[in-house]
């Protein structure tokens, strides 16, 4: 099965606009994948001066469904948890996403993603069960 190239898992993901509306940025990886990052803005946070939850869940659910394109596989996510450990204030500069495909089926996938700063500290952990709906690259 081929294998989508990185440029185009990131122009997927341009087409999101959603994506877009938050600032999330698309940023390619040393091992030919993408990450998201987000520069965190006050137009993120919600009335306690933190990011807001949604907008965290968001960036897992598509850094999750990214590492499962990157096995050419198009998905649409089927259940989501995540548990915040530290809030994202306004003041944290930037926060990224680190998503792992941990099932890889024909139908369904199960993938994990935390979200963290540059110097490691981990904000948040969200796992995910997705259902394969196509490929990108058909063969």
């Amino acid at each position: 099965m081929l294998r989508p190239t990185q440029e185009q898992i990131i122009n997927f993901y341009h087409e999101n606009t959603v994506i877009d509306y938050l600032g999330v940025e698309i940023v390619p990886t040393p091992d030919g994948e993408a990450r998201l990052e987000l520069l965190v803005e006050p137009r993120h946070a919600n009335l306690y001066s933190m990011v807001h939850g949604g907008v965290l869940t968001t960036m897992a659910d598509t850094a999750m469904g990214a590492k499962c394109l990157a096995l050419n596989k198009k998905v649409v996510t089927i259940s989501l948890n995540i548990e915040f450990m530290h809030a994202v204030m306004i003041n944290t500069p930037r926060v990224f996403t680190d998503a792992t495909v941990l099932h890889d089926g024909r139908k369904t996938m199960v993938c994990e993603c935390k979200i963290v700063d540059a110097r490691g500290k981990l904000y948040a952990k969200a796992t995910a069960t997705f259902f394969v709906i196509g490929h990108l690259i058909e063969d």
